[in-house]
């Protein structure tokens, strides 16, 4: 059963415990792209520094791209009610709140893909 993670380190712990950590970053990097949001972070990244790139990049989005901003929602499919809830008086803030919201939606696509998804790619079935 898929249990939200309460903050980002508790969801980055648990991507790199189940040995997803790699795909979800691999998602993340898949889904920038599709909104037309050039990011590509390596492999390599550690948990931290793909949080605080992370987080960056939305602050620069909000502060700078607002109509890119809200395109990279759409594409990841982030909840608009959960974003509604946040307050936006702080900016900084704001961006961190986001990023925990889109590595949320991130890491449920890769979770439940893994749970659910076929081990032979041959038998079929839907891709996320």
């Amino acid at each position: 059963m898929f249990i939200v993670p309460k903050n980002t380190d508790l969801l980055l712990t648990e991507a790199e415990g189940e040995n997803l950590y790699l795909k979800l970053i691999e998602q993340m990097n898949k889904d920038f792209n599709l909104a037309n949001e050039a990011i590509d972070f390596p492999l390599s990244i550690s948990p931290n520094e793909l949080k605080l790139q992370l987080h960056e990049k939305i602050y620069r989005l909000i502060q700078y791209k607002f109509a890119e901003y809200l395109n990279l929602l759409y594409i990841i499919d982030v909840s608009e009610e959960e974003i509604k809830k946040l307050d936006g008086s702080d900016l900084v803030v704001l961006a961190e709140q986001v990023a925990f919201l889109i590595l949320k939606r991130e890491w449920q696509k890769v979770w439940f893909r893994n749970k659910y998804s076929s081990p032979n790619p041959s038998e079929g079935g839907e891709r996320i």
